[in-house]
C-alpha cells in the first residue's frame, strides 16, 4: 500500500446518541447546526476523502435512527453495528465498504483537524512497515489516527473484551500487534496542553459554542488548528469552563478500559 491511487481510503467516525454524560450530544445545536455537522465539515475537508467515503459508525439501537437521518441529510454515509463492541463495529464497517485504509476520528472531537488527518494517512501509505499512525502532543480532541484494514483484521482476531467503546484504540497501540507510527505537532501554534476539546459534558458544549461562534463561517473551509489555538490563548476564561473535567475524564477512562487480548503465542493478556 504505497499510493492514494491504488488505495481505497475511507473515514470511520463512531457516534451514538445514548450517553451517560451528555445524551444526544452529536445532535446538540452549535451555530444553528448539529454538533456533528461541524465535525463532518472537517473530515470532508481531508484531501483523501469524499463525503460518500466518510462513514458515521453508529448502532442498531432505535435511539440512533435520528442520527442516521441527520448524517444522510448532510450527505455522508452510515454503518450500523454493535452498541458496545466498537472493535466489531469498525471491523464490520471496513469490510462492508471494502476500505484498504481508514482515517479514524472520534465523534466527540468536533474540531478534529484535517491537516493531521492527512498527515497520519500520508505517513501510513508512504511507509509500508506501519499498521497505524497516531498523533501525540496535540490538544485533547483534535488528533486523529489512520490504520490499515489488515491491522483492523489482526486486532479483530486477537481482542477478547467485547465492551470496548472506551479505550478501543489501545488494541492497536499497546498490544504489540501493530507497528505504530507517530505524528507530532508541526508547529508550536498547534500546541495548547490546557485545552480540552472533546464533547462529553455540558461545559464542553459551552466551550465549543464559544469557539465556533467566533470562528465558524458557513460555506468556507473550517478554521484550522492554529486559529483555534490562537483564539483560546486570547480567551483563557473560555478554556477554564471545562478544564476541571480532565481528572474525571481520565479516571473514567482508566476504570472502563479494562481490556484483554490474546497474544500471538495464545496467551490471554490485559492491556496496561
Amino acid at each position: 500500500m504505497n499510493s492514494t491511487s491504488t488505495t481505497h481510503i475511507g473515514a470511520l467516525i463512531p457516534v451514538r446518541l445514548a450517553s451517560e454524560r451528555l445524551s444526544g450530544k452529536a445532535l446538540r445545536e452549535i451555530c444553528g447546526r448539529p454538533a456533528l455537522y461541524h465535525l463532518l465539515d472537517r473530515v470532508c475537508a481531508s484531501r483523501h476523502l469524499q463525503p460518500n467515503r466518510v462513514i458515521v459508525c453508529t448502532t442498531v439501537d432505535e435511539s440512533d435512527d435520528l442520527l442516521v437521518t441527520a448524517v444522510e441529510d448532510y450527505g455522508c454515509a452510515t454503518f450500523r453495528g454493535s452498541r458496545d463492541d466498537l472493535i466489531k463495529r469498525l471491523h464490520d464497517a471496513i469490510e462492508s465498504y471494502q476500505f484498504d485504509a481508514v482515517i479514524q476520528v472520534d465523534g466527540d472531537d468536533i474540531l478534529c483537524d484535517p491537516f493531521y488527518m492527512d498527515a497520519t494517512m500520508d505517513l501510513l501509505i508512504g511507509d509500508r512497515s506501519l499498521d497505524i499512525v497516531t498523533c501525540q502532543g496535540l490538544p485533547l480532541g483534535v488528533a486523529s489516527k489512520s490504520f490499515t484494514a489488515s491491522a483492523m483484521r489482526r486486532v479483530y482476531q486477537h481482542y477478547r473484551t467485547q465492551q470496548n467503546d472506551t479505550g478501543f484504540s489501545y488494541f492497536f497501540t499497546r498490544t504489540g500487534l501493530c507497528n505504530v507510527g507517530v505524528i507530532r505537532p508541526f508547529s508550536s501554534d498547534h500546541v495548547l496542553d490546557e485545552a480540552r476539546l472533546t464533547l462529553d459534558y455540558e461545559e464542553d458544549l459551552a466551550v465549543f459554542r464559544k469557539i465556533l461562534e467566533a470562528l465558524y463561517v458557513p460555506g468556507t473551509i473550517p478554521a484550522g488548528l492554529a486559529d483555534v489555538v490562537r483564539f483560546l490563548r486570547s480567551q483563557p476564561a473560555i478554556m477554564s469552563l471545562n478544564q476541571s473535567l480532565d481528572d474525571e475524564y481520565w479516571e473514567r477512562t482508566r476504570k472502563k478500559a479494562q481490556l484483554e487480548f490474546v497474544d500471538p503465542a495464545g496467551e490471554v493478556k490485559r492491556i496496561t
